[in-house]
């Protein structure tokens, strides 16, 4: 008995979808993905500790920081005031979560956005 192989996406039919979809939407797309993804990381979510990961999130709200400052020139402030919010408020969560501080600046995405205090 012989098992059909699962079907192949069908590349052509995803990159015409992702050709219809404004640049701006993208980049909003991946830095909510990003938020989301720090937050549980952070320990953020209704499940709490259980998919905490101090080092992960870092690497997560740092990544956050250099999209949104390589795209502050592409993206309107009403997209990316919400989003600069959520960065900073990701950026505070690290601080407290954290039992060691990092100093002024050297916090994940502190190179893009400077010193976050509370």
């Amino acid at each position: 008995m012989s098992e059909t192989p699962p079907e192949s996406p069908d590349f052509d039919a995803m990159a015409r979808d992702i050709a219809e979809v404004p640049a701006v939407e993208v980049i909003v797309t991946v830095a909510v993905n990003l938020m989301s993804s720090a937050a549980v990381k952070l320990g953020l979510t209704e499940e709490g500790d259980r998919h905490k990961d101090l080092d992960e999130a870092r690497k997560l709200v740092h990544a956050l920081a250099g999209l949104l400052d390589a795209s502050a020139t592409e993206i309107s402030s009403f997209h990316a005031a919400p989003l600069r919010d959520g960065l900073k408020s990701l950026q505070l969560a690290f601080r407290e979560a954290s039992l060691v501080a990092d100093e002024p600046g050297k916090g994940p995405g502190e190179k893009y956005t400077g010193p976050v205090y509370g």
